[in-house]
């Protein structure tokens, strides 16, 4: 027995563990259930409030304690206004706590009430309640609701997702587990078809009831849209309103109300994207999101693994962005990849004459040769092909194995014949000397394509007998000469990669003229996504495609750092466990497997190894006929459309009807799922396809043995596989499942031990044989455990490099909002005024007039000690003494500034009030005049302290905009540029954290000393009435002229990526159009009596 059995055997497993924590919470529940049964359906509602009562009183204190700080604010000086908003943070702190505590004691009453609406909704075609006002809003836009005097009637049945469903389930105990896991903040992994939908209700209706909101997330519109409708109706019954993100356009006043919303369904991208348009707003009326409280992530795998991999980004054009290098050089790049795929051809061609001589010597030369055409073009089919052959690529790793020892003393041997040097493991390409020369031609510079050793080169200067001028003036011809080479080699190395690792209609296809990426999973065209670091430029170019211009970051954010910011975050799925360790690393999730509710019986088959892949599809189709014959279904999952359309054509050749699973399209998506359970029929279908909809089974499938599900090649994430395997065998019913493997696939060629191929070389494996054992089953896995490692490693590093941006984007968006909402101003202007004089003092404490020069040039301030004073001072007292003053300065300049503000504003309020709302008043620092727009009235009421406000507001905003967005444009560049240190055997990462930390402190003290020179200099030019002019309505911020995207991070692009999704022809893509779920609103005339049973014509009532 080995050691972990022992260990699981004194202590039992996670698993076991997990259940035994859960089972009380559950044992509470089951005991409180009878209880509720017995109540009728107004006291069950009652119920619900009696509870929503009980969190509010909890909570009650530490609310009116803020209410009352907030109050006495105004009467505070304002360098101690610190003390309270700390206070007041706290108390904050302390509401969510006690939230958690007191849902904690309510959550056996609370999960009862959903479980019994589920029963009472699934028992009854209508339940009556009295009408509440919410009853009467519902029933003006649902068909579900209608109001009969002073009863509502709920009727079960309502439209979701385009479909009318009746509802007719009732939570099992299984879910009541997943429910308690997802409450505590953890993953759920639930088999598929346990109802992971129905087991979200429960948590979301016991969180809700705080009325913090809770926001479901999933992973397409056509989803999130759906639940919502489907699912709503259970949260409404109890009050809660319900609303989707997806159904209105971003940055509208009815996404504010969906955000406003108890529960907010949505997909990740507009989560990610409102938040950064938020942090983008200029006014308050701009921003839609509330503070992030709870998030339940259905599919957690694809959204917080898969998607998590692209930042969020909001970009807009820089000056001369369209001045790139791509179409310059592509004809040059061209003619390498030409020559280099002629030198490998003909290698190969060599080598099979060689390897086929009986002399070893030859057969050696042979092996070199072809370890030679593999190094250049690894991805050559004919070279694939060869390397299934019995014994071909023995020799070959034999070769490789030679040349790698001795930390590749002699692999210059192998690779300098060749033009450029591919490593498909990964993803790069080096170029050879042989390769820049050609590259080079007939250039005056022999060096063009070659990055100068910058490092040695300063280092020279430093040691040059020149003045200090001509060092700094050879320097920057260095450094200028240094970046255009850089550039010069990025170009051709993303141009490289393109024609030589990214092939069109597998990782990407050409639609209205434009390159759009496909998801590896789904096979789904990601619209809006692009690779980064100009790799998706260099593709265009390739393509001949029009090459987008380089554009400048205004927001960005990984969905990572996204998510993380959430109080509490949940996670549903199938297929978590395999990825159970990067959830914790990155999220701190644990992941809690969920027993199923009957035992799975599906019969999971070892893999099936074939040398080709015609052998491979073959055996598949044999397959497939000999399963309808038994009447039972096939779902066979495929990798990319390609596969998708050869299998397609076998089936035809032998009139075998199938139907190929076109995954853009998510409702045509939801049918065919739907019917793939129906007796003899066929369905090809990407791995991922269908996430959410469950294949059902007649009694007369299930009598032939359930649904077979055949996997046509192993994807490299364990994870996917789960998931298609997982599509059989729901709720107890039979099923089976196999995967057919050749050593030609994509994974096993890269990734898989040359023990198989040895393995199959010794026992004579003939055309056709096949290859069948549970350890060569473990030995795939271990296969895809290499790739997932990889994958991991790079999505750590990028969000490695998102932390540090984090950290500064906190600080900044932090300072944002506070100027935007104006809550917190006053404590940031006196931060700022600290800070600006500290560093003034702190640069200048040994030279007095340097010191009362900078005082006077940037806080207009007279320096507050004498010269002879200056000596006998500490730095601290310095600095104390300077703050002091300007503190008292400001302070006297802002209330002169209302003083003489107040007798205009007075005198426009008391003659013109009824004509303005918001005013424009002129002020002035000497250099410029800024119109600050305030509320009329508020000014006059507040002695015009609100102008004063509004200055600061205004002043702020501008100045951390313009600096940030410059920012972001040196972050940009020093990330690019860090790249090259790994040639100097350094750490990017570690030098992109220090020079940006360099950065972000230059641009903290640049926002402090312009915001606090306008600041200090402020007031009206002219006490004229006549001068105040009407602000114009405050407009929405356009965001027409940014782009979001999410940037396809190249170093992650597998082996394995699909084509564009399954089965879509050329035609259907041409006539793409965007189906979506039919709105379920109810549409009443305007003449109409209004359905919330006021007795008032609809317009006058819910339709004005």
């Amino acid at each position: 027995m080995g050691f972990n059995k022992i260990i699981s055997k004194i202590f039992g497993n996670k698993a076991q563990r997990d259940l035994n924590e859960i089972n009380p919470t559950v044992k509470r529940i089951k005991e409180v259930y009878p209880e509720i049964e017995k109540l009728s359906n107004d006291e069950l509602r009652n119920r619900t409030k009696d509870l929503e009562r009980q969190i509010r009183d909890y909570v009650s204190d530490e609310k009116l304690q803020i209410e009352q700080l907030k109050a006495g604010l105004e009467e505070i000086e304002l360098s101690e206004r610190e003390t309270i908003w700390n206070q007041i943070d706290k108390l904050e702190k302390d509401i969510t706590e006690k939230y958690g505590k007191v849902l904690d004691e309510i959550l056996p009453v609370a999960f009862s009430i959903m479980k019994d609406t589920a029963r009472r909704f699934t028992q009854n075609k209508e339940i009556i309640v009295t009408a509440t006002d919410f009853d009467r809003d519902l029933a003006a836009s649902h068909d579900f609701v209608s109001i009969e005097g002073d009863k509502a009637v709920y009727k079960n049945s309502w439209i979701a997702g385009g479909n009318e469903i009746t509802w007719e389930m009732i939570h099992y105990d299984v879910q009541l587990f997943g429910g308690v896991v997802l409450h505590r903040g953890k993953i759920a992994e639930m088999a598929t078809g346990e109802g992971k939908t129905l087991v979200a209700t429960l948590p979301v209706f016991l969180n809700a009831l705080t009325h913090e909101g809770v926001h479901i997330v999933t992973v397409n519109d056509y989803l999130a849209k759906r639940d919502s409708e489907w699912m709503g109706p259970m949260y409404m019954f109890h009050g809660l309103s319900v609303d989707c993100i997806d159904k209105h356009e971003p940055n509208s006043d009815s996404r504010r109300k969906a955000y406003e919303a108890d529960i907010t369904f949505g997909t990740n991208n507009e989560f990610g994207f409102d938040y950064l348009r938020d942090n983008m707003a200029v006014s308050p009326k701009d921003l839609v999101q509330r503070k992030h409280n709870y998030a339940i992530v259905d599919e957690v795998d694809s959204v917080l693994i898969d998607d998590a991999r692209t930042p969020l980004i909001i970009s807009g054009p820089v000056p001369k962005g369209d001045d790139q290098l791509f179409d310059q050089f592509r004809p040059r790049v061209e003619m390498i990849v030409k020559a280099q795929r002629d030198l490998t051809t003909q290698l190969l061609a060599e080598a099979k004459t060689k390897m086929a001589s009986s002399d070893t010597k030859e057969q050696e030369e042979g092996a070199l040769l072809l370890f030679r055409s593999f190094k250049g073009m690894p991805k050559y089919k004919p070279l694939i092909k060869y390397l299934s052959e019995q014994g071909v690529k023995a020799a070959m790793l034999k070769t490789e194995a030679f040349y790698m020892q001795e930390q590749n003393r002699n692999m210059h041997i192998v690779t300098d014949p060749l033009y450029f040097v591919i490593d498909e493991k990964l993803h790069s390409i080096e170029l050879t000397e042989k390769g820049i020369d050609l590259l080079t031609g007939k250039s005056d510079d022999p060096h063009f394509f070659i990055l100068p050793d910058i490092a040695s080169q300063l280092s020279e200067l430093e040691n040059a007998n020149q003045s200090d001028a001509e060092k700094a003036a050879k320097k920057d011809e260095l450094l200028q000469n240094y970046a255009i080479k850089s550039e010069r080699v990025h170009t051709i190395n993303q141009l490289l990669k393109a024609y030589t690792l990214f092939e069109k209609d597998d990782e990407y296809v050409v639609m209205d003229n434009k390159v759009k990426i496909v998801d590896e999973q789904t096979g789904r065209v990601m619209e809006g996504r692009r690779y980064s670091d100009g790799l998706h430029q260099a593709i265009e170019a390739k393509e001949h495609v029009k090459v987008e211009a380089a554009t400048q970051t205004f927001a960005t954010i990984t969905l990572q750092n996204f998510f993380r910011m959430y109080s509490k975050l949940a996670g549903m799925t199938g297929t978590a466990e395999t990825e159970a360790g990067e959830f914790w690393d990155i999220y701190k999730l644990d992941v809690v497997v969920i027993p199923t509710n009957k035992p799975i019986v599906r019969d999971d088959q070892n893999d099936r190894i074939y040398k080709t892949k015609r052998e491979k599809y073959n055996a598949v189709i044999e397959e497939i006929e000999r399963l309808i014959n038994d009447g039972r279904p096939v779902l066979v999952g495929t990798t990319s459309v390609e596969i998708s359309e050869l299998l397609s054509r076998m089936l035809n050749l032998r009139k075998i009807k199938h139907n190929v699973l076109n995954a853009k399209l998510h409702q045509r998506e939801a049918e065919i799922v739907a019917n793939a359970g129906q007796s003899g029929i066929v369905t090809i279908a990407t791995n991922m396809a269908g996430r959410g909809t469950d294949i059902k089974l007649t009694s007369e499938v299930k009598n032939a043995g359930g649904l077979a599900i055949i996997g046509t090649e192993r994807h490299e994430s364990r994870r996917v596989d789960r998931q298609l395997r997982g599509r059989a065998g729901r709720q107890g019913d039979p099923g089976s499942s196999v995967f057919f493997v050749s050593l030609e696939d994509d994974l096993m060629r890269l990734f898989a031990t040359e023990k198989i191929a040895g393995l199959m070389d010794r026992m004579g494996f003939k055309e056709g044989d096949v290859l069948e054992h549970s350890m060569l089953s473990k030995s795939v896995e271990r296969a895809q455990k290499k790739v997932e490692e990889n994958n991991f490693g790079i999505r750590k590093r990028l969000l490695e490099y998102d932390d540090v941006m984090n950290s500064q984007r906190e600080v900044i968006y932090k300072r944002r909002k506070h100027a935007l909402m104006g809550e917190r101003i006053d404590n940031d202007v006196a931060n700022m005024i600290s800070d600006t004089s500290k560093n003034l003092v702190e640069m200048n404490e040994d030279d007095f007039e340097n010191m009362k020069l900078e005082l006077l040039r940037v806080m207009a301030l007279e320096i507050p000690f004498k010269e002879e004073d200056m000596k006998n001072l500490r730095p601290a007292e310095m600095v104390e003494a300077v703050t002091d003053r300007a503190f008292e300065t400001f302070k006297r300049k802002t209330e002169r500034l209302a003083e003489i503000a107040q007798p205009v504003i007075k005198q426009v309020y008391e003659n013109q009030g009824a004509m303005y709302e918001n005013i424009l008043i002129p002020i002035t620092d000497g250099k410029k005049v800024y119109n600050i727009s305030c509320n009329l009235k508020e000014a006059y009421e507040t002695g015009s302290k609100a102008l004063v406000k509004s200055f600061e507001k205004s002043i702020l905003l501008h100045t951390i905009d313009e600096n940030w967005k410059e920012h972001l444009r040196e972050m940009d560049e020093l990330r690019h540029s860090v790249q090259t240190a790994s040639y100097e055997q350094k750490d990017p990462l570690l030098i992109y954290k220090l020079e940006s930390f360099n950065l972000f402190g230059v641009m903290i003290n640049d926002i402090n000393s312009k915001s606090v020179s306008v600041l200090m200099r402020g007031q009206i030019p002219v006490q004229d009435p006549g001068s105040v002019r009407k602000a114009a309505p405050e407009e929405k911020t356009d965001y027409s002229k940014y782009r979001t995207q999410k940037d396809e991070m190249e170093g992650i692009t597998n082996t394995n990526t699909n084509k564009q999704s399954s089965g879509e022809s050329e035609s259907q893509q041409r006539q793409k159009q965007k189906i979506e779920p039919i709105r379920v609103e109810k549409k009443v005339g305007r003449n109409e009596l209004c359905p919330c049973g006021s007795g008032k014509k609809y317009k006058s009532c819910h339709g004005k």
